[in-house]
């Protein structure tokens, strides 16, 4: 009998399965997809994540990989700056904030999956289908092969969903939820090389998603080794909608998008040493897909069956949180599972009574977008641009810009400092 059956192998299930072999939990995962490849954009994972991989002993490869912005700055659509603050070590946190590519990232954990715990461990074009009947203190979970089309069952003492956005999980623990739901906004991102910008380590982020909104960062070490930049945008534009509805098809993060639609949103936006045309059309290949999420759930699981990461909370990306968070959830599920054993349905409750309310306060707060509204009021007050901010905003204004992250990350820096580990052993 298997002991935990992780449902994904993305980051959520990955990092889940490095965290319960540390714990000394015997896992297996399985995923639908026949192929692991490094699809994908950028990603950002806050410090309170980097810590839990590095903690995994990741930290070394992360550091060769990605890039560790010092600062995040706002700018009117015009390239006007509005407000910044220090990111990652330059806020005062003992581990940096790492920008770098999603499939690198995925990449990465698998390769320390395999190596830790054999080539068996994940098991691909396999899909979660169902649960049949328990079976004594286990359960019998019936998968699919995904080419082959046939069905087997293999029996686990607990299930974890870490299937994403569409969890088939998620689906049979909450039947007739529906599909995501989105509120208006569409995106556009795409990475090319390109020379750095802004100072090189920066998150730039230009105008407001109540129109249109840029989002720029770097994303490879290797690049700037190089002298070059990698870097990773994000489009949002938003298009009339009366209320938050449910999305007409299905939500694909891999679906393809054209430089035509978005393009014109942008023509003749520069920010300081960027030009934000000439970037998108230098774009090979531009994703599209909207902005969207799920209602907090009341409870995640049942028995011994939960839920992690975006299976559990889907969030807006306002806050660079929703792969970060996924990590969380990772590291908690293996020690509560540690220091509940061998009751695998008490650990699991346990995980939820962790993580559960934490985390669907953020979902709340990426909602609300507080940061949006006051670049909003930005764009009101000066359609046309500024010289000072300060003519512009009130400086408790400008203060609301710091508290709205605070909203979105979720820890601060004292404290993420002082908390002990959360490693078991």
């Amino acid at each position: 009998m298997i002991d935990v059956l992780v449902a994904g192998a993305g980051i959520g299930g990955l990092t889940a399965a490095l965290s319960l072999h540390a714990a000394g939990i015997d896992v297996r995962v399985v995923e639908a997809n026949d192929e692991l490849r490094p699809i994908g954009v950028g990603i950002n994972l806050l410090p309170h994540a980097v810590r839990e991989l590095t903690e995994l002993g990741l930290g070394g490869e992360l550091a060769a990989t990605a890039v560790a912005p010092d600062a995040m700055v706002h700018f009117d659509r015009h390239g006007n700056r509005v407000w910044g603050e220090p990111r990652g070590l330059a806020a005062g946190y003992h581990w940096p904030q790492y920008s770098l590519h999603r499939g690198a990232l995925h990449l990465l954990l698998l390769a320390a999956v395999r190596e830790r715990l054999g080539d068996h461990v994940v098991h691909t074009g396999t899909a979660f289908v169902r649960l049949a009947e328990r079976e004594g203190a286990g359960l019998r979970v019936i998968l699919r092969d995904v080419p082959r089309g046939r069905e087997h069952a293999v029996r686990a003492r607990a299930l974890v969903g870490a299937d994403g956005l569409h969890s088939a999980v998620r689906a049979m623990l909450h039947p007739g939820e529906g599909p995501p739901l989105w509120n208006g906004i569409r995106m556009w991102r795409g990475v090319t090389e390109w020379h750095p910008v802004l100072g090189g380590r920066v998150v730039a982020v230009a105008g407001s998603n109540a129109a249109a909104k840029l989002v720029v960062y770097p994303i490879s070490r290797a690049a700037e080794e190089r002298g070059r930049a990698l870097l990773n945008w994000v489009a949002e534009v938003r298009f009339p909608c009366t209320r938050r509805h449910a999305m007409a098809g299905p939500a694909d993060w891999n679906r393809s998008g054209r430089l035509s639609d978005v393009l014109p949103y942008y023509a003749g936006w520069r920010v300081g040493d960027l030009d934000v045309p000439a970037l998108l059309a230098s774009t090979r290949h531009i994703l599209e897909y909207p902005m969207v999420d799920r209602d907090p759930l009341p409870h995640w699981g049942r028995g011994p069956v939960t839920l992690l990461g975006d299976a559990a909370h889907p969030m807006y990306p306002v806050g660079s949180n929703g792969g970060s968070q996924a990590v969380l959830d990772a590291r908690v599920l293996a020690r509560c599972l540690a220091y509940t054993s061998p009751d695998r349905e008490a650990g699991l409750r346990a995980y939820e009574e962790v993580r559960r309310e934490a985390v669907n306060a953020l979902v709340t707060a990426h909602r609300d977008m507080p940061a949006e509204r006051v670049l909003q009021t930005v764009a009101e007050r000066a359609p046309d641009g500024f010289a000072r901010v300060e003519d512009v905003l009130t400086p408790s204004e400008l203060a609301d810009l710091s508290a709205a992250y605070r909203r979105t990350t979720g820890v601060d820096a004292a404290e993420l400092n002082s908390r002990g580990s959360w490693g078991v052993g």
